[in-house]
This record gives C-alpha cells, structure tokens and sequence, in this order.
C-alpha cells in the first residue's frame, strides 16, 4: 500500500467537513495546518441560530438566477474559509495553510474551480495564514502564495 502524501490528506479532511454543508448549490469544507496540526475547520452553512437553506428547502440565489461568484450579500450562508478562520484563534492560524475542497450540491461533482472570493481572501490575509491549497480534482490540487494576494491588490482600481 502506498502512503497518501500529506496535501492531499488534509484536502480529504476538508473535503469530509464539506459534508456538514448546508448550502444547496456548493459544498464547501476548509480546514487550517499550521506545523502539521489542524487549527480549525469550517463549513458553508447560515450563522449560529438561523434556518440553513437545506432545512429551508430553498437558494433566493438560485430562485434569482444569480451566477456563481456573484451577489454574496444575498446568500445565507458564511463561506467554509470564514467559518475556520472564526474558530481559529489569529496566534495559531498565523503562518498556517488553509486547506479547501468543495463539491456541487446537486450532482456531488467536485469543483474544479474552488478558490476563496474576494472577502474570503480578505479574512485569510488578515488571520495571518500564508498559503492556500484548493483541490481542483480528485488528487490535484492548486496552492497560492497569500503575499502574491497581497502583491496583486485587487481591491485598488487604476484610473486612466
């Protein structure tokens, strides 16, 4: 038996966190690795107290046809990068890696194009973590640097 190198491990586990989501359209689970020890795990699902949507039988985003990637403000739920970032404490999710993997709610596909959004980036910068590793197929995987996040600041606009 051949031994499981240790990205795709944790991208497992994330992927078992996944699992607790309780979005109707994405599945997402992240966990944060800081020195080879898990930190936090998190899951999309509504805040502490409300009705998920799986419990409310219904996406307003899907009833408005509203893309993928777009009009956040109008979801649920809290993204699974969030959640983990809110159940670490900053002193030991600094300097760590975030782990996320995510599937399609509807037909269990895995999500080729998981990647945190814009606010989720906000987050991983701030708590201090340093790379992030997003599973885009069964056993590949994509790692950002989070200081070329930094570098790239998308949140500054050019004029002309």
């Amino acid at each position: 038996m051949q031994r499981m190198d240790k990205t795709n491990y944790y991208l497992d586990i994330a992927e078992a966190v996944s699992r607790r989501s309780t979005c109707l359209r994405r599945c997402y689970g992240a966990i944060i690795v800081r020195s080879d020890e898990i930190i936090s795990t998190g899951y999309n699902g509504a805040p502490r107290g409300r009705k998920n949507c799986v419990d409310l039988g219904r996406c307003l985003r899907d009833e408005l046809k509203i893309p993928s990637g777009e009009r956040y403000e109008l979801c649920r739920s809290v993204h699974a990068e969030a959640n983990a970032i809110i159940s670490a404490a900053r002193r030991d999710a600094i300097g760590g890696t975030l782990y996320l993997a995510g599937r399609n709610a509807k037909t269990g596909e895995l999500l080729s194009d998981a990647s945190p959004c814009s606010m989720c980036r906000r987050l991983i910068i701030n708590a201090g973590i340093v790379k992030v590793i997003c599973r885009v197929g069964e056993n590949e995987y994509v790692s950002c640097d989070v200081d070329e996040w930094i570098k790239q600041d998308d949140s500054l606009y050019m004029e002309d």
